[in-house]
């Protein structure tokens, strides 16, 4: 019996994300957008949300959901944290899309650290 997955997962975790001021939530979502674009993925609808520390801390959320998944970012402003995800299923490789947001996120801010990648394979399921 061998094991196949119709998915693949990749997440990101960045310390020392301080972009400059003008760098915000929406700024994040153009940058996800982009990068869906220049992908084979195609994006059905995207959305971020900025909270400004007043009920949660500073930050935001901001997803591009995508016919084989969905691109999420969430950021822990105050802190300099940063998390991403891509996940797509079928022959769409999310490395392609993370892998434009990396190099866009050092232009943003050269100083980010990239404290983990990982992958995963999702949609398991097995073949005789």
């Amino acid at each position: 019996m061998s094991s196949n997955a119709r998915g693949k997962h990749i997440f990101l975790d960045y310390s020392e994300f301080f972009p400059a001021p003008s760098f915000n939530g929406d700024s994040m979502l153009e940058l996800m957008k982009k990068a869906v674009a220049n992908s084979s993925a195609r994006e059905v609808h995207a959305h971020v949300e900025v909270f400004d520390g007043t009920v949660s801390p500073p930050g935001f959320a901001a997803v591009v959901l995508i016919d084989e998944s969905h691109v999420s970012a969430h950021c822990y402003l105050d802190r300099g944290l940063l998390a991403i995800d891509a996940f797509t299923c079928g022959g769409t490789d999310p490395q392609v899309i993370v892998s434009q947001l990396k190099d866009a996120l050092l232009q943003h801010c050269p100083g980010i650290v990239l404290m983990q990648e990982k992958f995963v394979n999702r949609f398991l399921f097995s073949e005789d």
